[in-house]
């Protein structure tokens, strides 16, 4: 008898523990090239009335910045079919964080990107490489994708459309 009620207390405990595991993001705060300041956690909770859309990338990762930019091309397009928002995360560190705003400059990305330099929140999401995009939909992650091919940006819309 003992046995049967530990095991129904343990499922519990696991149901309730993987069930508000994508719930609980990181309250990590994170600069964007603008100035403007972000809490992680407050803007995955907002994503109940806006998608959101989250690449992890740096300016030294070639498949990074060739997604980024076919992503770029086609981001007006696709947020007008169905909207959503799309940011940017770099993980550049202390050595190339400064060549960031420059890069994004040169580059004339319309999206808002946020500044992880000590790799705070890549850590806390447990990203381990990068590109990695995140599809954050009613406070949890919908989807998640690691590497790029050329080409993937058309799935990861026909993703966002089928959210």
């Amino acid at each position: 008898m003992k046995s049967k009620f530990f095991f129904l207390v343990m499922m519990f405990n696991f149901i309730m523990y993987t069930s508000q595991a994508q719930e609980n993001f990181p309250s990590v705060k994170l600069k964007a090239v603008s100035g403007k300041v972000y809490d992680f956690a407050e803007m995955a909770f907002s994503s109940k009335d806006t998608m959101i859309v989250v690449s992890f990338w740096a300016t030294w990762c070639i498949p990074c910045v060739t997604e980024l930019e076919n992503i770029n091309d086609e981001l007006e397009e696709k947020q007008a079919i169905r909207p959503f928002k799309f940011i940017g995360v770099a993980i550049d560190d202390a050595r190339t964080a400064s060549r960031v705003k420059p890069f994004i400059k040169g580059k004339g990305w319309k999206f808002e990107v946020l500044m992880d330099n000590n790799s705070e929140l890549k850590r806390a999401l447990n990203i381990t490489d990068v590109p990695h995009v995140l599809i954050l939909k009613d406070g949890k992650i919908a989807y998640r994708h690691t590497g790029y091919i050329a080409g993937e940006e058309d799935n990861l819309f026909e993703t966002i459309k089928g959210l």
